[in-house]
């Protein structure tokens, strides 16, 4: 299984942030993030979509497996946070859109 804190950490060293810089991204507070660490604690689900936000990644690029940290254009998180909020009717009007295209 993945190491989620080791993750957390390459992908927070990765944009030279410290965990308070994280804890003020994410919305959570940063005593919350070290007692993670302190206690070797994994994140609840709904934590985690919130350090995935303020990534800009996606829960399922946290979890992958490989060794490169996959991040999100600005574009692409824009395009991930406008789809998120489409109902289900509407985004299979885009996908079909995007399938006539």
């Amino acid at each position: 299984m993945k190491d989620i804190l080791a993750a957390i950490t390459t992908y927070r060293e990765e944009r030279g942030w410290t965990e308070y810089q994280l804890a003020e991204r994410s919305g959570l507070p940063q005593s919350t993030i070290s007692s993670w660490y302190r206690k070797n604690m994994v994140p609840t689900i709904p934590s985690l979509e919130k350090i995935c936000t303020a990534f800009g990644i996606t829960l399922s690029q946290l979890f992958a497996e490989g060794d490169t940290p996959v991040s999100l254009t600005e574009s692409q998180q824009k395009l991930l946070e406008r789809w998120s909020r489409l109902s289900e009717e509407k985004q299979a009007v885009i996908f079909d859109l995007i399938d006539k295209m």
